[in-house]
Protein backbone atom coordinates (compact mmCIF):
# COMPACT_ATOMS: atom_id res chain seq x y z
CA UNK A 1 0.00 0.00 0.00
CA UNK A 2 1.20 3.50 -0.88
CA UNK A 3 0.02 6.12 1.60
CA UNK A 4 0.39 9.74 0.54
CA UNK A 5 -0.13 13.07 2.24
CA UNK A 6 -1.38 15.65 -0.21
CA UNK A 7 -3.21 18.93 -0.48
CA UNK A 8 -6.19 20.16 -2.46
CA UNK A 9 -6.91 23.88 -2.17
CA UNK A 10 -4.24 24.05 0.58
CA UNK A 11 -6.08 21.52 2.77
CA UNK A 12 -3.81 18.58 3.79
CA UNK A 13 -5.35 15.12 3.39
CA UNK A 14 -4.22 11.48 3.35
CA UNK A 15 -4.91 8.86 0.73
CA UNK A 16 -3.94 5.55 -0.83
CA UNK A 17 -2.20 5.95 -4.18
CA UNK A 18 -2.69 3.78 -7.26
CA UNK A 19 -0.12 4.53 -9.95
CA UNK A 20 2.56 3.07 -12.20
CA UNK A 21 4.41 6.41 -12.21
CA UNK A 22 7.28 6.41 -9.66
CA UNK A 23 6.79 10.14 -9.02
CA UNK A 24 3.00 9.99 -8.77
CA UNK A 25 2.30 12.50 -11.50
CA UNK A 26 -0.29 10.21 -13.10
CA UNK A 27 -2.74 7.93 -11.29
CA UNK A 28 -5.38 8.16 -8.57
CA UNK A 29 -5.57 8.66 -4.82
CA UNK A 30 -8.38 7.25 -2.68
CA UNK A 31 -8.98 9.73 0.15
CA UNK A 32 -8.76 8.62 3.80
CA UNK A 33 -10.71 10.16 6.67
CA UNK A 34 -7.61 10.77 8.85
CA UNK A 35 -3.91 10.16 9.33
CA UNK A 36 -3.45 6.35 9.15
CA UNK A 37 -0.51 6.54 11.55
CA UNK A 38 -2.96 7.19 14.36
CA UNK A 39 -6.22 5.59 13.21
CA UNK A 40 -7.07 2.50 11.14
CA UNK A 41 -7.42 3.11 7.40
CA UNK A 42 -10.93 4.32 6.59
CA UNK A 43 -11.85 5.48 3.07
CA UNK A 44 -14.18 8.42 2.54
CA UNK A 45 -15.27 7.17 -0.89
CA UNK A 46 -13.73 10.17 -2.63
CA UNK A 47 -11.18 9.48 -5.36
CA UNK A 48 -8.99 12.11 -6.98
CA UNK A 49 -6.59 12.26 -9.91
CA UNK A 50 -2.96 12.70 -8.84
CA UNK A 51 -2.62 15.38 -11.49
CA UNK A 52 -5.13 17.46 -9.50
CA UNK A 53 -3.38 17.27 -6.11
CA UNK A 54 -0.05 18.38 -4.67
CA UNK A 55 1.96 15.65 -2.97
CA UNK A 56 3.39 16.76 0.38
CA UNK A 57 6.00 15.21 2.64
CA UNK A 58 4.26 11.92 3.52
CA UNK A 59 4.95 12.43 7.23
CA UNK A 60 5.94 15.34 9.46
CA UNK A 61 7.91 13.72 12.29
CA UNK A 62 6.31 14.32 15.67
CA UNK A 63 9.69 14.91 17.31
CA UNK A 64 12.75 14.06 15.22
CA UNK A 65 14.54 12.61 12.24
CA UNK A 66 17.24 10.18 13.37
CA UNK A 67 20.02 9.49 10.87
CA UNK A 68 22.76 6.89 10.49
CA UNK A 69 26.06 8.20 9.15
CA UNK A 70 28.58 6.23 7.10
CA UNK A 71 26.43 3.10 6.83
CA UNK A 72 27.92 2.11 3.47
CA UNK A 73 31.62 1.26 3.47
CA UNK A 74 32.22 2.79 0.04
CA UNK A 75 30.66 6.09 1.14
CA UNK A 76 32.83 6.25 4.26
CA UNK A 77 35.90 5.59 2.15
CA UNK A 78 35.05 8.14 -0.57
CA UNK A 79 35.15 10.92 2.05
CA UNK A 80 38.31 9.58 3.67
CA UNK A 81 36.57 8.41 6.84
CA UNK A 82 37.00 5.25 8.87
CA UNK A 83 34.23 2.67 8.81
CA UNK A 84 32.38 3.02 12.15
CA UNK A 85 32.42 0.15 14.65
CA UNK A 86 28.86 0.93 15.79
CA UNK A 87 26.07 3.00 14.23
CA UNK A 88 26.98 6.69 13.96
CA UNK A 89 23.83 8.60 14.92
CA UNK A 90 22.87 12.25 14.40
CA UNK A 91 19.60 14.18 14.30
CA UNK A 92 17.82 16.47 11.88
CA UNK A 93 15.08 18.77 13.17
CA UNK A 94 11.56 18.14 11.91
CA UNK A 95 11.62 21.68 10.48
CA UNK A 96 14.10 20.43 7.84
CA UNK A 97 11.41 18.24 6.22
CA UNK A 98 9.94 19.18 2.83
CA UNK A 99 8.02 17.20 0.23
CA UNK A 100 8.31 16.17 -3.42
CA UNK A 101 9.01 19.01 -5.84
CA UNK A 102 9.62 21.46 -2.99
CA UNK A 103 12.75 23.59 -3.33
CA UNK A 104 15.97 22.77 -1.48
CA UNK A 105 17.25 26.19 -0.40
CA UNK A 106 20.98 26.76 -0.97
CA UNK A 107 22.15 28.66 2.15
CA UNK A 108 24.46 31.60 1.72
CA UNK A 109 26.74 30.17 4.45
CA UNK A 110 27.87 27.20 2.33
CA UNK A 111 29.80 26.72 -0.88
CA UNK A 112 29.52 22.93 -1.03
CA UNK A 113 25.98 21.58 -0.80
CA UNK A 114 25.65 17.80 -1.33
CA UNK A 115 22.85 15.33 -2.06
CA UNK A 116 22.65 12.00 -0.19
CA UNK A 117 19.96 9.57 -1.36
CA UNK A 118 18.66 7.27 1.39
CA UNK A 119 16.01 4.78 2.42
CA UNK A 120 13.88 6.23 5.24
CA UNK A 121 11.94 4.26 7.85
CA UNK A 122 8.68 5.68 9.23
CA UNK A 123 8.02 4.56 12.81
CA UNK A 124 4.47 3.46 13.63
CA UNK A 125 4.59 2.68 17.36
CA UNK A 126 6.27 4.04 20.47
CA UNK A 127 9.39 1.99 21.09
CA UNK A 128 12.31 1.92 23.53
CA UNK A 129 14.90 -0.84 24.11
CA UNK A 130 13.61 -2.62 21.02
CA UNK A 131 14.83 -6.21 20.49
CA UNK A 132 16.11 -6.88 16.97
CA UNK A 133 13.58 -9.66 16.43
CA UNK A 134 10.65 -7.26 17.04
CA UNK A 135 11.72 -4.46 14.71
CA UNK A 136 9.02 -5.17 12.12
CA UNK A 137 6.34 -4.57 14.79
CA UNK A 138 7.18 -0.86 15.02
CA UNK A 139 7.76 0.00 11.34
CA UNK A 140 4.82 1.70 9.64
CA UNK A 141 6.52 1.83 6.25
CA UNK A 142 9.29 3.24 4.12
CA UNK A 143 9.88 6.32 2.00
CA UNK A 144 12.67 8.05 0.07
CA UNK A 145 14.89 10.70 1.66
CA UNK A 146 17.59 13.17 0.69
CA UNK A 147 19.99 13.86 3.57
CA UNK A 148 21.06 17.27 2.22
CA UNK A 149 24.42 18.26 3.68
CA UNK A 150 26.52 21.41 3.66
CA UNK A 151 29.80 19.50 3.39
CA UNK A 152 32.07 22.43 4.19
CA UNK A 153 30.12 23.30 7.36
CA UNK A 154 30.18 19.65 8.36
CA UNK A 155 33.97 19.81 8.36
CA UNK A 156 34.44 23.22 9.98
CA UNK A 157 31.79 23.02 12.72
CA UNK A 158 33.09 19.84 14.33
CA UNK A 159 29.51 18.58 14.74
CA UNK A 160 26.73 18.19 12.19
CA UNK A 161 23.71 20.06 13.53
CA UNK A 162 24.02 23.06 11.24
CA UNK A 163 25.40 21.22 8.21
CA UNK A 164 22.50 18.77 8.23
CA UNK A 165 19.75 20.81 9.87
CA UNK A 166 18.86 23.79 7.71
CA UNK A 167 15.22 24.21 6.71
CA UNK A 168 14.59 22.15 3.51
CA UNK A 169 17.52 19.77 4.20
CA UNK A 170 15.31 16.67 4.57
CA UNK A 171 13.14 16.07 1.51
CA UNK A 172 10.85 13.04 1.96
CA UNK A 173 8.46 11.33 -0.46
CA UNK A 174 6.71 10.70 -2.66
CA UNK A 175 4.67 8.49 -0.28
CA UNK A 176 5.03 5.80 2.38
CA UNK A 177 5.13 2.22 1.11
CA UNK A 178 4.04 -0.41 3.61
CA UNK A 179 4.69 -4.17 3.70
CA UNK A 180 7.89 -3.97 1.65
CA UNK A 181 10.96 -6.19 2.02
CA UNK A 182 13.80 -3.65 2.00
CA UNK A 183 16.64 -6.06 2.81
CA UNK A 184 18.02 -5.75 -0.73
CA UNK A 185 16.54 -2.87 -2.73
CA UNK A 186 18.33 -0.55 -5.13
CA UNK A 187 18.97 3.10 -4.19
CA UNK A 188 19.91 5.46 -7.05
CA UNK A 189 20.40 9.20 -7.43
CA UNK A 190 20.58 11.33 -10.55
CA UNK A 191 21.55 14.98 -10.87
CA UNK A 192 19.99 16.70 -13.88
CA UNK A 193 19.40 13.22 -15.27
CA UNK A 194 23.02 12.09 -14.85
CA UNK A 195 23.54 8.98 -12.66
CA UNK A 196 25.46 9.72 -9.46
CA UNK A 197 24.65 7.08 -6.83
CA UNK A 198 23.84 3.39 -7.23
CA UNK A 199 23.77 1.10 -4.21
CA UNK A 200 21.71 -1.59 -2.49
CA UNK A 201 20.45 -1.81 1.05
CA UNK A 202 22.10 -5.23 1.32
CA UNK A 203 25.37 -3.24 1.48
CA UNK A 204 24.47 -1.64 4.81
CA UNK A 205 27.20 -1.97 7.44
CA UNK A 206 24.45 -2.05 10.08
CA UNK A 207 21.13 -3.50 8.96
CA UNK A 208 17.74 -2.14 9.99
CA UNK A 209 17.26 -4.39 13.05
CA UNK A 210 20.72 -3.38 14.34
CA UNK A 211 20.03 0.31 13.69
CA UNK A 212 16.64 0.46 15.40
CA UNK A 213 17.80 -1.62 18.36
CA UNK A 214 20.78 0.72 18.77
CA UNK A 215 18.75 3.93 18.49
CA UNK A 216 16.09 2.77 20.93
CA UNK A 217 18.74 1.75 23.45
CA UNK A 218 19.16 5.47 24.26
CA UNK A 219 16.07 7.29 23.00
CA UNK A 220 12.37 6.64 22.54
CA UNK A 221 11.04 6.63 19.00
CA UNK A 222 7.50 7.98 18.54
CA UNK A 223 4.90 7.32 15.85
CA UNK A 224 5.81 9.45 12.85
CA UNK A 225 9.50 9.69 13.70
CA UNK A 226 11.71 9.02 10.69
CA UNK A 227 15.00 7.11 10.56
CA UNK A 228 17.40 7.70 7.66
CA UNK A 229 19.54 4.63 7.04
CA UNK A 230 22.65 5.98 5.29
CA UNK A 231 23.73 6.81 1.76
CA UNK A 232 25.67 4.87 -0.91
CA UNK A 233 28.86 6.13 -2.48
CA UNK A 234 28.65 8.83 -5.13
CA UNK A 235 27.56 11.87 -3.13
CA UNK A 236 28.41 15.18 -4.67
CA UNK A 237 27.63 18.88 -5.01
CA UNK A 238 24.40 20.54 -6.11
CA UNK A 239 23.99 24.08 -7.37
CA UNK A 240 20.97 26.39 -7.67
CA UNK A 241 18.90 25.26 -10.65
CA UNK A 242 19.97 21.62 -10.36
CA UNK A 243 17.37 18.88 -10.08
CA UNK A 244 18.12 15.84 -7.92
CA UNK A 245 16.03 12.66 -8.21
CA UNK A 246 16.38 9.76 -5.78
CA UNK A 247 14.74 6.43 -6.59
CA UNK A 248 14.29 3.37 -4.39
CA UNK A 249 13.14 0.08 -5.82
CA UNK A 250 9.62 -0.78 -4.67
CA UNK A 251 8.90 2.73 -3.38
CA UNK A 252 9.26 5.47 -5.99
CA UNK A 253 11.17 8.61 -6.93
CA UNK A 254 11.69 11.80 -4.91
CA UNK A 255 12.56 14.83 -7.03
CA UNK A 256 13.55 18.31 -5.82
CA UNK A 257 15.21 21.37 -7.32
CA UNK A 258 17.86 23.48 -5.66
CA UNK A 259 16.82 27.10 -5.30
CA UNK A 260 18.05 30.37 -3.82
CA UNK A 261 15.80 31.99 -1.23
CA UNK A 262 14.24 35.22 -2.49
Amino acid sequence: MRIARFSVDDEPKYGVVETDDPEGLVGTVAVLDSDPLYRPVQFTGEQLQLADVRLLAPVIPRSKVVCVGRNYQAHAEELGNEVPKEPMIFLKPNTSVIGPRDGIVYPEQTNNLHFEGELAIVIGRICRDLPKERVNEVIFGYTVANDVTARDLQKTDGQWARAKGYDTFCPLGPWITTELDVSDVRVTTTLNGEPKQDGRTSQFIFDIPEVLAYITSFTTLLPGDVVLTGTPAGVGPMLPGDEVAISIEGIGTLTNKVIVRD
